[in-house]
């Protein structure tokens, strides 16, 4: 997370996880869910606002996911239905479910297919919104496996390299590897310069966004720091084509791929909802697990102990600083804007719940 997205310390509230978690439990059981999936929901929240990804945490989502729920635009109970099967593929329909819950579900199929077969591939639709797709690859591996999570996001909000209109959501995916004696790998990102919810985050912290990152509503980059626009689109990763954004772009149309046209949805920007597609890898299928994480631990060790350039004390690999942001979240609690607490006792209050957060 860049510093400018971070809570200051004038605005921040410190929240223990086991408070924060039964209250985003309860919020999801007023909506209707069972207790199981109101505790995968929550689950999925809490993970990222663990490792400091607030943008995928309770902060942005939970009070999105409330109105969806009370505009009857998502199911609380929802019916789910397999569509297709094979020994190594599945598709499920959500029935119009919260992806939360569902995607976690999926992949717990594709890692069942895959402990039989070395592989597992599913494709989800009728569902809404996946959470951090970081959560749902991460689920692969206690099973020693590797987990690939990806999501096209519905409505479109990235221009094509040269566009001068959306043709892609922010299409985000995840990669996640377990080690031995090191923090698993995972990198969970978006194909866009920037997370669509961190617009939000910029907006709440006053936070300026940087040259390239979003375009104008006639698809020229905006190449100077400048407040949240009110209208723009976003940009793919590398911005300009002169600065790659052809390969962002190119990355988007894969995860469209995948999730949309795959799943039979129909290309994103026609379908206008989201798609998921989710895979496991049974290591020991390819080669002994014991040396994977060997070799595993080897690579990470040489990313972290990497001599680091100017003006910057270490090198970092993706999934590293996540993992230490969670040792201390968890000790020490978890910092919200104090405008998202003032939202929790608004909805506690409209809710008839009972939050503690001492």
């Amino acid at each position: 997370m860049l510093e400018r997205f971070k809570v200051s310390d004038a605005d921040r509230v410190i929240v223990m996880e086991p408070q924060m978690r039964n209250a985003t439990n309860a919020i999801f059981k007023a909506m209707g869910l069972t207790d199981e999936d109101a505790a995968l929901a929550a689950d999925v929240l809490m993970f990222n606002d663990l490792r400091g990804v607030e943008t995928h945490g309770v902060s942005n989502m939970l009070r999105n996911y409330v109105s969806l729920y009370q505009n009857g635009s998502l199911k609380a109970r929802p019916e789910i239905t397999t569509t297709r099967e094979t020994e190594t593929t599945a598709v499920i329909d959500g029935g119009g479910a919260l992806g939360l819950h569902i995607a976690p579900r999926a992949m717990d199929i594709a890692i069942e297919k895959a402990a039989k077969y070395g592989l597992g591939a599913v494709c989800v639709t009728g569902v809404g919104h996946m959470g951090g797709t970081g959560y749902h690859a991460m689920r692969a591996i206690p099973h020693d496996m590797i987990g690939v999570a990806m999501s096209s996001s519905g409505r479109p909000v990235m221009v094509p390299t040269f566009g001068a209109e959306p043709r892609l959501g922010t299409n985000p995916f995840a990669w996640a590897a377990p080690a031995g004696e090191m923090a698993p790998f995972m990198i969970d990102v978006g194909t866009t310069q920037i997370a669509n919810n961190k617009l939000s985050l910029a907006r709440r912290l006053g936070a300026q966004v940087e040259p390239g990152w979003l375009a104008r509503m006639d698809g020229s980059p905006i190449m100077e720091r400048v407040d949240v626009p009110e209208q723009s689109y976003m940009l793919p990763i590398g911005g300009t084509r002169e600065q790659g954004s052809h390969k962002g772009y190119g990355i988007g149309a894969i995860i469209d791929i995948m999730c949309s046209s795959l799943s039979g949805l129909g290309p994103g920007f026609l379908a206008f909802e989201p798609g998921f597609h989710l895979l496991a890898y049974r290591i020991d299928a390819f080669i002994d697990t014991a040396d994977f994480k060997a070799s595993m631990d080897e690579f990470l060790r040489g990313l972290a102990n990497t001599k680091p350039a100017p003006g910057h004390k270490r090198v970092i690999y993706p999934g590293q600083l996540e993992a230490e942001e969670e040792v201390i979240r968890t000790a020490d609690g978890i910092p919200y804007h104090r405008e998202v607490i003032d939202w929790f006792s608004t909805i506690e209050t409209e809710l008839g719940l009972n939050f503690d957060f001492t």
